[in-house]
């Protein structure tokens, strides 16, 4: 169906030629002529359809912009906004990319610590999939239909409404998007019971570069495989996924001890390091580093290493603190220092808001956190020796912003083959590394990615090596990144796809060729063709 004049007009808005090439501004009028003539109701168009013109389109743009390094006006603007309501709408949303030469990034709630949802250096328009967030758990059957664009917290609320007995495997910030962490793995507190979450995916719908809807029977098992840890953003729009849901306890108990390096915590994550991955699979223990002030550090300075052990446990307190009395009473636990409660307050608790809130903070989208970042993330095999750790020391102190997230593999984590879906960090792990730097100003942009850079220079030795691996949904273009024309080589790469990927990035580009040999979806970071 043809648009009309007075649609497009519509469509166009105020938009003005002055300011546009004649390119560009032919490219805009034949878009939004392709896109209302592929809808079903052309006049849909004006409701999912923003330009830059749009009086709402600055505001949805910023909705979603986590990481503010990508919120200033030199950073390039897609020239359209997409908010689908239905999947007809992704449809038409890629035929007509595809005629007009613009790129498409997929943005489920815009976490992406690299921006690649949201950001491009060509012309692109940006698919928010914010609309697209409906959840259906079958409690009955122990599974849940949940669309990419909602959050975690929609999901884990929608559970605890039908049933407290059940969870999900999935990570802490309620903020995140489905979309994004279930396709690059996404692990959280009970990952080391039930896996990642996308070992607890059972079915998914993708929209393909032709405009085809398919299912995991459609899709066949390869490329099933691949959005499995792989990323999504390489193969299509993956706007639903089925996922099974996981039974937990009515009680959990919960703990955060902090010691200080005076306090002897050194010695703690020395024994930490050793035992966190082989504790029983109930038990989530992490260690979280920070430069913190003090009034006993050695003289001349004000300030420490803190490093804080925090735990999920799935059952009661008297068995984990018997748990933890055996097998690392350094840690001096004591029944006082835990909380029982449900599981549901304990993703209140993790998600850092007080257990006595209501659970309809999880369905606030604005909560996190929103300034300048970045991340860098490190897989280990063997613990980081006495001295490794003292220089350590000594570079959070000098450096005073990052913050080191050290995350417990073992368990079920070690049970899963590295080839069973494309994430293929399982086993040999002992814990992973997120070093993650935050600031407010965009002046001190330049001091605090240097310093990120310094500290993950220095644990070089006491990392994985061939490759130094890293994890996914932690983007970081300084592993290397693609060329913006799309004709990145194979040996280009794999130098940063060996990282996140591992052995499985061969099946990844074999998958991306058969499935999208043109490289139509594409970004820094995404699975290349081969020739």
């Amino acid at each position: 169906m043809a648009v009309t004049n007075f649609e497009l007009l519509l469509l166009l808005g105020t938009l003005s030629i002055s300011g546009f090439s004649a390119t560009s501004y032919s490219t805009e009028v034949s878009f939004l002529q392709c896109f209302s003539s592929n809808l079903q109701h052309p006049n849909e168009a004006s409701n999912v359809l923003l330009t830059t013109n749009s009086s709402n389109y600055s505001s949805v743009l910023q909705s979603s912009i986590r990481n503010h390094r990508f919120l200033n006006n030199s950073t390039l603007k897609p020239q359209f906004i997409i908010t689908p309501s239905h999947v007809s709408h992704i449809q038409a949303a890629i035929r007509c990319s595809k005629q007009n030469g613009l790129q498409v990034r997929v943005r489920s709630a815009g976490h992406d610590y690299e921006g690649l949802s949201y950001v491009a250096d060509v012309p692109f328009l940006i698919i928010d999939l914010f609309n697209l967030r409906s959840i259906r758990v079958d409690i009955e059957n122990e599974s849940a239909w949940v669309e990419s664009g909602a959050t975690l917290g929609e999901l884990y609320h929608k559970i605890a409404e039908k049933s407290k007995l059940y969870g999900f495997p999935a990570g802490s910030c309620s903020t995140v998007g489905v979309g994004g962490h279930f396709s690059g793995g996404g692990f959280g507190t009970i990952f080391r019971k039930y896996g990642l979450a996308a070992d607890n995916i059972i079915d998914a719908k993708i929209v393909d570069v032709n405009g085809k809807i398919l299912t995991r029977k459609s899709m066949g098992e390869d490329l099933f495989w691949a959005i499995r840890g792989g990323g999504g953003a390489s193969f299509g729009v993956i706007f639903s996924w089925k996922v099974k849901i996981v039974p937990v306890p009515q009680t959990v108990t919960v703990f955060n001890v902090r010691y200080t390096l005076e306090q002897g915590a050194s010695k703690l994550l020395q024994k930490w390091q050793n035992v966190a991955h082989e504790l029983d699979e109930d038990i989530f223990l992490h260690a979280v580093l920070e430069v913190a002030d003090s009034t006993t550090s050695s003289a001349g300075s004000n300030k420490t290493v803190l490093v804080s052990f925090g735990s999920l446990y799935l059952g009661g307190v008297e068995k984990l603190v018997s748990l933890l009395q055996e097998s690392f009473p350094q840690l001096g636990l004591m029944r006082e220092n835990c909380t029982e409660m449900t599981w549901i307050q304990s993703v209140l608790y993790f998600a850092g808001f007080s257990t006595k809130d209501s659970l309809n903070v999880l369905l606030d989208r604005s909560t996190q956190y929103k300034g300048f970042l970045k991340a860098k993330s490190d897989y280990l095999t063997k613990p980081v020796s006495e001295t490794g750790l003292e220089g350590l020391y000594r570079i959070l102190l000098e450096e005073e912003a990052p913050v080191l997230i050290l995350t417990p593999y073992g368990g079920r984590m070690s049970e899963i083959s590295d080839s069973e879906i494309a994430f293929p960090h399982r086993k040999g792990n002992i814990y992973a590394i997120q070093y993650l730097t935050n600031w407010d100003e965009e002046d001190e942009t330049e001091k605090h990615i240097s310093s990120m850079r310094r500290l993950y220079k220095y644990m070089k030795p006491y990392v994985s090596k061939a490759p130094r691996a890293a994890y996914l949904n932690y983007r970081d273009l300084d592993l290397g990144r693609n060329n913006n024309a799309g004709n990145s080589s194979y040996a280009q790469a794999y130098v940063w796809g060996l990282k996140y990927f591992k052995n499985n990035f061969k099946r990844l580009v074999r998958v991306k060729t058969a499935v999208d040999p043109d490289n139509f979806f594409r970004n820094e970071q995404s699975i290349p063709v081969f020739p």
